[in-house]
Parts: C-alpha cells; sequence; structure tokens
C-alpha cells in the first residue's frame, strides 16, 4: 500500500518546508497536496494540544494520516515567552513583522538573548494512536534583523554568526527545530496510509 499522510498545515510557509523535509527523509512518501479541512482554532495550553488539534481534525476530515505541528519560542530573558503563543505574540491578528518587532523592543537593552525554537511533531491516523516527537534549536535574539531567506522570526533568530533567514532554505531544512524534529518522526514511521497503519512501537510517546 503506498504511503500517504497529509500534511495538517495552511500556512504555506511551513507547508513547503514540511513537504521538502519530510520527502528528503522519506523518499517514498507520497504527500497529498490539495486536500480541504476546517479552520482549526489553536485553544491547547501547550505545543503538543495544539499540534493534536490539527492533526485530529486533519485525520477525521481526510480519512489519512495526518501530520501536523506547532512551534513556539522560549526567550529566557522574557521568562520563556512567547512560548506557545508566538504567533501571536503582537496580537491575535499579528504579521510576522509586527511580532518581530514586539520581541526586538521587548529585549530592547537586554544582554541575555538566549532563546531557543522548540518544535512538537504529531502524526495522527484514524484508528491508530498518536505520534509525538519534538526538536529544539538553541540560538538567540539578534539586535536587528538581518536577512531574506525565511519566515516569522528568522530574520532576528541568531544561530552561531547567522540569523536563520541568511541561511538558505536547503541548509535550514538540514538543521532546524522543525526539520530535527520531522526527521524523528521519519525514522519511527512504518507505513502511514489512508486507514492503514502509522508507527511502530510506543504511540502517543515523546
Amino acid at each position: 500500500m503506498p504511503r500517504r499522510v497529509v500534511v495538517g498545515t495552511k500556512n504555506p510557509d511551513k507547508l513547503a518546508e514540511m513537504i521538502a523535509v519530510l520527502r528528503g527523509a522519506v523518499p517514498d512518501l507520497e504527500v497529498v497536496e490539495g486536500a480541504s479541512w476546517p479552520d482549526v482554532e489553536e485553544t491547547g495550553a501547550t505545543l503538543v494540544e495544539n499540534a493534536l488539534l490539527k492533526a485530529r481534525a486533519v485525520a477525521a476530515a481526510t480519512g489519512c494520516a495526518a501530520i501536523a505541528d506547532d512551534t513556539g519560542l522560549e526567550v529566557d530573558a522574557l521568562d520563556g515567552r512567547p512560548g506557545v503563543h508566538a504567533a501571536r505574540f503582537a496580537g491575535p491578528a499579528a504579521t510576522y513583522a509586527e511580532n518581530r518587532q514586539r520581541m526586538l523592543a521587548d529585549l530592547t537593552g537586554v544582554e541575555d538573548r538566549v532563546a531557543r525554537f522548540r518544535t512538537v511533531v504529531v502524526m495522527v491516523a484514524p484508528g491508530e494512536g498518536d505520534l509525538v516527537v519534538e526538536g529544539v534549536l538553541e540560538g538567540r535574539i539578534a539586535t536587528a534583523e538581518r536577512g531574506s531567506f525565511g519566515f516569522g522570526y528568522d530574520s532576528i533568530f541568531e544561530v552561531g554568526e547567522r540569523t536563520l533567514a541568511e541561511i538558505p532554505q536547503a541548509e535550514k531544512n538540514r538543521m532546524s527545530h522543525r526539520a530535527m524534529a520531522l526527521r524523528a518522526l521519519a525514522d519511527r514511521l512504518i507505513s502511514p496510509a489512508c486507514g492503514g497503519d502509522v508507527a511502530e512501537g510506543d504511540r502517543g510517546g515523546g
């Protein structure tokens, strides 16, 4: 049976990144594109809860195995904020630019700029358990935006001497928090399929 999954995001930037990493990690994986499902409100208190909300909704709507993620940005000087609320840091309908501007403003004059991206990726299939994995990328918040690649907070998140927005996409897909989580998921897959088995062993683990 063909290995088929639906990637449960309507964010085109995230979708392109996730598909690229999944296809690189599992070359024979068929990613079903063009599927539709109702919008899912991210009401969870944690990254895991939000990712599961999305994946379960997509699996129920499509009848296929569904992969979804949620990502948080934890800044030590802000006591771990914005965390799970990273996408809405500057407000419920904030743009990428507005979130970055809020972050830079909140860290004005702050020397300790240590931060990390944390991504939780889950896979859910009808009639099966849930598989949960995580990827973490340590870095720091820059003092100004740099770079033209990527999206979200990439232009203010430094890894070494470069921001993520200064790292070409192909390289980012080998080292990002989302890539780490997706590769961990790929390592544990057997045969995700529409109505088929999902993954080996300890479903529901981290």
